[in-house]
């Protein structure tokens, strides 16, 4: 089953200092048609004006992925980790028992960023921190692993068993990911545009795929896309 979710219908909050699009139930954006997709709990696409941010606030057992688009995003955090994220860059943050972090804008002009946070499997676990970068060229035609349970080929790792993989297509570049039986996958198109599984996606779309045996992406246009591999909850 394919389910389309038009970047239009998400939620919405404008604060000036911070423009937000919620593809799932946020703050003031209830929806019980959105609350969550297996696993896979927050996607919010943030715009930070210049000089804004959030200030210092808690978490607590979830896993938070940050993915810069444009600019760059600044990170403090109680741990005592600091760092500047920006395109190509992919944050995790575990939660666990509780951190307190802070976000704000490092970038002259706006900075366009991705949160994501995905429930873990299990709760209590010590609070972590991780940031690596990803080449273009390793995304370019290809669907490459940012996020996993494992730490595979290089990439963050998540506490919980899904997989976020990062992929760039244009023109007759093409990538299927299969999928195994009772998996869940979930497509977000980050820019540009392209097919997945037949269907056409623009930036802000995303795809809920749920009993099919692959995602297949192509017919991109200068297209970036997040590709979720997840298992079912609830």
């Amino acid at each position: 089953m394919l389910t389309l979710r038009p970047a239009g219908e998400r939620g919405h909050a404008n604060h000036g200092w911070l423009d937000s699009w919620h593809s799932f139930s946020f703050a003031g954006y209830q929806d019980p048609a959105h609350v969550h997709f297996g696993p896979l709990r927050v996607i919010n696409e943030d715009r930070v004006a210049a000089g804004g941010g959030f200030d210092p606030h808690p978490h607590r057992d979830m896993e938070i992925i940050s993915y810069v688009i444009n600019g760059a995003l600044a990170h403090r955090d109680s741990l005592g980790n600091q760092g500047t994220i920006r395109p190509g860059e992919v944050q995790r943050m575990s939660a666990g028992t509780g951190v307190v972090h802070s976000e704000f804008n490092a970038h002259a002009g706006t900075t366009h960023f991705l949160q994501i946070w995905i429930f873990p499997q299990q709760q209590g676990i010590a609070p972590s921190y991780e940031q690596k970068a990803f080449a273009e060229a390793d995304k370019r035609g290809r669907l490459r692993v940012v996020a996993s349970a494992d730490g595979r080929d290089g990439s963050v790792t998540i506490h919980q068993d899904a997989t976020l993989y990062a992929g760039l297509f244009d023109g007759a570049e093409s990538a299927v990911l299969p999928l195994a039986p009772g998996r869940l996958a979930y497509v977000h198109v980050v820019q540009g545009r392209l097919e997945v599984n037949g269907k056409s996606l623009q930036a802000g779309d995303a795809l809920k795929l749920e009993g099919e045996s692959q995602v297949l992406l192509d017919k991109g246009e200068t297209a970036e896309v997040l590709v979720f591999d997840l298992p079912p909850l609830g």
